[in-house]
Formats: structure tokens, C-alpha cells, sequence
């Protein structure tokens, strides 16, 4: 293999804003990383910013953005989405649907067969091919022209996508795998038989920071208690529990607590909670990790994660945090951090906010443990070599 191995990653956008989702924002710092220790890496990508309307919304070709050589291509503007969300439907829906019903889904889901000519002329010029998440038919199709050197990034949960009989195909045909925790290798081994040799946990590193507690709820005028969730705000994320739980929590317990949103997505709050809630958008990453320093707890009440980079966030910042039980991956990272703890439903999270409005000393200390684990297993370093381990690559800087 050359001193520089020639790396390309496909993930169905990018941005420079970093304003996409969590497995293509793990996507794009890893090709980073990999180009900062001396690989030649390409991005392969789509023109799409939307992840709803998947419009071509930049002009195709090449890009040099942050040092990376960033490939757009349209996506195919022919997909039939009446057929195309009747599968999807039922497939969310656990409803009657044909292994034919799956082809078809996959056709037409986010596709670009510019992109996939692109892989089939140069292809063979790349050393390594990463590609995910798993669910887009970009990722499904891109996967199978050179599989013998494609690992796949699947970001991988217990959903009913996961159990069709189309991912076996992609699952099985990939060289390798390239997980962000153990639990999601693990269910990859139940559901695909994926042996352990075939993948490696790798993660996503993160550069340790500094924020002030203070600083956020002197900006905002902010003088009682708040928790906070940063991201997307829908139901598959879990903000409508959140919700409906703090509206309870504030009702049942009388405690002054406010509720503080960063990120994107309608916020669907009852009028008498709503007062309570302060929704900052988008913000800096400064100004996020601020808000996540001062909050009494950072909430995460999602069960569909294969990481949660934002938990990781909130750790550095010395936060406590409060996931659901039913999300596996959250827990376990609670669990090994010892950074968090879990409720399984409503008594349980009025029960564990409680303790933590009236027990600081608890919150420091949960605070200070994920902080640790941050920096002792996702710190960038540690990382890269995982990375460069599973691909069986070394870059020239990683000596």
C-alpha cells in the first residue's frame, strides 16, 4: 500500500456549518482526521442539504473544504416517493409488506446513480471505502460495487428497518464494519450474524474544552434551575416525552425547574409549560457548550442511538446526564461512564431529577466521572488508532 493510503468516505450529505445529523457528522470528522494524520481522503456525497426533501440544493463537482476534496452529486430526482413512503409506512408501522415491497424501498430511496459511476470508474484507486449510515439506498447500493474493500459504518439500532431481509444482503457483503459501541456490534451480531472479527468499535473523538457554568444563564437571563437537550427535536428523539415529563415534573413536585432546547424542530409544548421552555435554535459551539456546563442535568430521552456524541458533549462539560432506559446504547454509556443514570418511565425520571436538584454533590460527581471516561476513551488519539487498526491502514503522521 503507498506511504499515503487513499481513503474514500460516503455519507449522503455534508456540510461545512456541521449542522447535519449525528452519523454524518461522525462521518465527516473521521475523514477529517484521517486527512490530518497524512491520508489522501475523497468525500462522496450528495447535493441534498434537506434531510426531508433530499433536493439538490448545491451545484455537483468538487470541493476542497477543510483540506477534504468533497465530491457532490445530485441525487436521482426519478424516485416514485408514492411507492416509496407506502413501503416506508409500513414498514414503520410493522404492517404487511413483501421482500419485493423491500427492492423497492430501496430504489427508490436517496439514490445517485452519478455517484455510484463515479465509484465504478475510480474505485479502484481507493485503498479503503467507508460508507453509512445503513438505511439510505445510497449507502445500500455504493456499498456493492467494491465490497472486498468497503466497510461499512452502519450507526445501528434496534428499529424495524433493521430487521429487513434487504439488510442482510449489505450486511453480508461488506469487508468490514466499523462500530461506535459495543452494543451496536453486539446487535449487529444477533441480527446478521456479523462474527467479531469482521468489526471494530471505533467511536468518534472529541478535543476536550472549557466552559463557563455561569456564562449561559447570565447571557439569557436565566436565574432558577434548567435542563437541557440539544438536537433534533421529533419523536424518534424523544422530545414529546421530555415534554409531557417536564410539564408532570413541574406540576407534581412544585420545583422551578426551566427547560432549554438547542438545536432544530418544532417544539410542541402545552401553553401553561411553555413559558418554562426557552428554545435557542442553532447556536455556537461555545455558546452549546455553556449551556450545557450550567444545566442541573442534560437530558436524553432518545432510544434509537448508536452513539450519542451530545451526552459525550455534555460530559466534557461536567454535566450529569439523564437518559431512558430503553435506549440501550445511552445506557450502556451511562453505565461504563458513570456519568448518568436512567429512567424507565415517569416516577423514575421525577424520582432521579429530584435527587439531583437536592443532591449537588451526586451531579458533580456524575459529572466528573464522564468527563474522565471522555477523555481516557474518546479522545481523538485513542481514536485514530482504532480507526487505522480496523482499516489496516498507516498514514504517514501516525508514525
Amino acid at each position: 500500500m503507498a506511504s499515503a493510503p487513499r481513503l474514500a468516505f460516503i455519507t449522503p450529505r455534508f456540510s461545512e456549518q456541521a449542522t447535519i445529523g449525528g452519523a454524518e457528522t461522525l462521518i465527516r470528522q473521521l475523514a477529517l482526521r484521517a486527512a490530518r494524520a497524512g491520508c489522501d481522503v475523497s468525500v462522496l456525497t450528495t447535493c441534498a442539504t434537506d434531510h426531508f426533501t433530499w433536493a439538490n440544493a448545491r451545484p455537483p463537482g468538487r470541493q476542497v473544504i477543510d483540506g477534504l476534496d468533497v465530491h457532490f452529486f445530485p441525487v436521482d430526482e426519478d424516485r416514485d416517493l408514492e411507492t416509496f413512503l407506502r413501503v416506508q409506512n409500513a414498514i414503520s408501522n410493522q404492517g404487511v409488506f413483501t421482500a419485493d415491497d423491500e427492492v423497492l424501498w430501496m430504489q427508490n430511496n436517496v439514490n445517485s446513480q452519478a455517484l455510484y459511476q463515479h465509484l465504478r470508474a475510480n474505485g479502484e484507486a481507493y485503498d479503503r471505502i467507508m460508507a453509512g449510515p445503513y438505511l439510505f439506498g445510497l449507502i445500500y447500493y455504493a456499498c456493492q460495487i467494491h465490497p472486498h474493500k468497503t466497510w461499512l459504518i452502519p450507526c445501528l439500532h434496534d428499529e424495524p428497518f433493521a430487521w429487513l431481509s434487504i439488510m442482510r444482503t449489505l450486511f453480508d457483503s461488506v469487508a468490514g464494519f466499523l462500530f461506535n459501541t459495543e452494543p451496536e456490534q453486539a446487535l449487529a451480531q444477533r441480527l446478521f450474524d456479523v462474527t467479531p472479527g469482521r468489526g471494530a468499535v471505533v467511536g468518534m473523538g472529541l478535543d476536550p474544552f472549557e466552559a463557563d457554568p455561569d456564562a449561559f444563564a447570565r447571557r439569557s437571563g436565566l436565574n432558577r434551575p434548567y435542563v437541557l437537550y440539544s438536537g433534533r427535536r421529533e419523536p424518534l428523539k424523544g422530545t414529546p416525552l421530555l415534554i409531557d415529563y417536564m410539564q408532570a415534573f413541574r406540576a407534581r413536585t412544585g420545583e422551578d425547574v426551566a427547560l432549554v432546547f438547542t438545536g432544530s424542530g418544532p417544539i410542541d409544548a402545552p401553553a401553561d409549560l411553555q413559558p418554562h421552555i426557552m428554545d435557542c435554535g442553532f447556536v455556537s459551539e461555545q455558546e452549546k457548550h455553556e449551556a450545557m456546563a450550567g444545566a442541573l442535568a442534560f437530558i436524553h430521552p432518545s432510544v434509537n442511538e448508536s452513539l450519542g456524541i451530545v451526552l459525550l458533549e455534555a460530559w466534557l462539560a461536567r454535566t450529569a446526564a439523564l437518559v431512558h432506559a430503553r435506549g440501550e446504547v445511552l445506557r450502556w454509556q451511562c453505565r461504563q461512564s458513570q456519568g448518568g443514570l436512567w429512567f424507565r418511565h415517569y416516577m423514575d425520571f421525577e424520582e432521579l431529577l429530584l435527587r439531583y436538584l437536592k443532591e449537588p454533590e451526586l451531579v458533580h460527581t456524575l459529572g466528573a466521572a464522564g468527563r474522565k471516561y471522555v477523555e481516557s476513551q474518546y479522545a481523538w488519539p485513542a481514536v485514530e488508532k482504532r480507526l487505522f487498526t480496523a482499516l489496516n491502514v498507516q498514514p504517514p503522521g501516525s508514525g
